[in-house]
């Protein structure tokens, strides 16, 4: 079908509220197409959700977030969003079947991702949903691209603009920090987590939290601390300082975090080129030579 100029080619996703499709557009080229969904065109909380992420997207300019092209209401009736066409894969699908991955190229994709996030930081955007499957990656290129500030929020928004129940937190379990389980709006330290979490998936190949239902992984946010980097796969063996960095991250207390993402991105590039001490026979050949 065409709407508003666009020729809808395929399906490439769907959620709750919305599909995404792939479009051309006579001036764009190759886009990605938001549409909200026939049954909530006329529910004002989604159409405000969705004019919400829209604008949100439009303020956050940086070559590792996809661009907003256009947003608009087509003849029909039907809200929709115009996007970049971003190349590349979910960083969820090629984790799941990379990971763990090579530390230089776990390095480059945090790093991206925290410049990403940084620059909606700068302009009070926290992105409060920030996952595998919220990252478009190439690994032809390496390159990133952040998707999806459909939940995101303004930090100047006072409670009577919020469209956030009290009580109800927002984002994806695995990922969430655990302020946010209060249904608080959080601040940009929240989306530090969720990167710490990304960073350990990506080194590790697992979470730092193992739950076999969401209650298991609620209780477990909220009362125990994360396994430690060196101790999720006998395998995998860091230098102390990337734990200490990625375990930083993924503190409890926001304030113990590090004072931005881009920080922690930087802290864990630099831990990531220190060598790691062979155990085993290498420390005991170590140990004979000295004597």
């Amino acid at each position: 079908m065409t709407l508003a100029g666009y020729t809808v080619r395929s399906e490439i996703g769907e959620g709750g509220t919305s599909a995404v499709y792939q479009a051309h557009h006579p001036q764009h080229g190759l886009v990605a197409l938001k549409i909200l969904r026939e049954k909530l065109r006329n529910d004002p909380t989604a159409v405000a959700r969705f004019l919400r992420e829209a604008q949100y997207g439009s303020r956050v300019e940086h070559p590792s977030v996809v661009r907003t092209l256009e947003i608009g209401q087509a003849e029909t009736g039907h809200h929709f969003l115009a996007l970049e066409w971003a190349g590349g894969e979910l960083l969820e699908r090629y984790a799941r079947r990379n990971a763990p991955l090579p530390p230089d190229e776990a390095s480059s994709i945090v790093e991206q991702i925290a410049e990403a996030v940084q620059a909606a930081h700068d302009v009070r955007i926290v992105h409060r949903d920030l996952k595998p499957d919220n990252v478009m990656y190439d690994p032809t290129t390496r390159k990133v691209k952040l998707l999806d500030f459909g939940i995101a929020a303004d930090t100047n928004m006072d409670s009577e603009e919020r469209l956030t129940r009290a009580g109800f937190f927002v984002g994806t379990l695995m990922y969430v920090a655990p302020e946010a389980l209060s249904g608080e709006l959080v601040g940009p330290s929240a989306d530090q987590y969720s990167l710490a979490t990304i960073a350990y998936l990506l080194l590790t190949g697992t979470l730092p939290y193992a739950a076999r239902n969401p209650r298991e992984m609620f209780t477990q946010l909220l009362t125990l601390p994360p396994k430690p980097l060196n101790s999720a796969r006998e395998e995998t063996t860091f230098h102390p300082q990337v734990e200490e960095v990625v375990m930083r991250g993924l503190s409890r207390q926001p304030s113990e975090r590090y004072e931005s993402v881009t920080a922690f991105a930087a802290a864990l590039k630099e831990a990531l080129l220190l060598p790691v001490e062979k155990s085993g026979l290498f420390s005991k050949m170590k140990g004979i030579l000295k004597r």
